[in-house]
């Protein structure tokens, strides 16, 4: 737990200090360099400041055991972190289509070409932290670094786009080509889609865990696999499994033989738990209620 802890820290500082500083070279040479595209991009990055602020002071609330006010632990505090980076992408995309739509409406110029190169540095820059950050969260299973991983992934594509549509508009002021002087502003919107992708992905996670929602067929389907491997087990009444965070909580109702005993069914139990946490490392808890079955 200390070592998952320290890896997320370690994570949200890197991703925070470099995405300071990219967003004050795309807000200041987009601002500057009149490009729309950089600009928003920026203003993305900006967002991504926010998320790392915020996962930093989360990820110790987020591994604290259960304790008696939270029984289940405090693994959703890194869901709620989820749902609030996805919330401020929301709106950062909603912002910056707005600003590439009014755009049109304007006398149009040709960006700096120092756009481009600021661009293309953020792509490559963005490739490597999104590589690394989506190693930790799934090696992991955090929510809060993976959130991480997908602003840099939304990055990845937004600084490319930004560089594309900068070129053009360069080459339609140097060509007196009047429509690729838009290229720019296009690329703003484009940008501005893919915020919004991430977000709606970040959010509709969020609200499932949040709501509880049983986790995907294929993971149950393994679960009553090794469940099965008892021969005691004569029946899977019911499974239930919810994610809490960077865990997940298993409901169990199973029938053996009504002749059992009550030590007899609770050994038959820990072993089912057992066998199901050792082949899953991120089952957390797994609560078995016994049924009698009659032949």
């Amino acid at each position: 737990m200390v070592m998952r802890e320290t890896l997320a820290k370690r994570i949200a500082w890197i991703s925070l200090i470099s995405n300071v500083i990219l967003t004050l070279g795309k807000i200041i040479i987009g601002w500057l360099g009149n490009s729309d595209a950089v600009f928003a991009d920026g203003i993305h990055s900006a967002a991504d400041v926010f998320a790392s602020v915020i996962v930093l002071l989360v990820i110790k609330i987020a591994n604290k055991p259960a304790d008696k006010e939270h029984p289940y632990g405090h693994g959703k505090a890194e869901v709620i972190v989820s749902e609030i980076v996805g919330i401020l992408l929301l709106l950062v995309s909603i912002y910056v289509v707005y600003e590439g739509i009014a755009g049109f409406f304007h006398e149009v110029e040709s960006p700096s070409i120092l756009a481009v190169g600021v661009a293309l540095f953020s792509f490559f820059a963005k490739i490597i932290l999104y590589r690394s950050s989506l190693h930790v969260a799934q090696q992991h299973n955090s929510k809060a670094i993976e959130a991480i991983a997908f602003d840099h992934k939304a990055d990845i594509v937004a600084s490319i786009a930004a560089a594309i549509g900068v070129l053009l508009s360069i080459i339609g002021e140097r060509l007196d080509i009047q429509y690729l002087l838009y290229g720019d502003k296009v690329a703003s919107i484009f940008v501005a889609y893919l915020i919004f992708k991430i977000a709606k992905e970040m959010l509709t996670e969020a609200f499932d865990i949040l709501l509880e929602r049983n986790i995907n067929t294929e993971t149950i389907d393994e679960y009553i696999m090794i469940i099965n491997e008892f021969p005691e087990v004569k029946r899977i009444d019911r499974i239930r499994a919810r994610e809490h965070g960077h865990y997940v909580l298993v409901d169990l109702r199973i029938s053996i033989d009504h002749f059992k005993t009550i030590k007899e069914g609770h050994d038959l139990a820990k072993q089912i738990k057992g066998k199901l946490m050792d082949r899953n490392d991120n089952i957390h808890e797994v609560l078995i209620h016994l049924n009698p079955y009659y032949p």
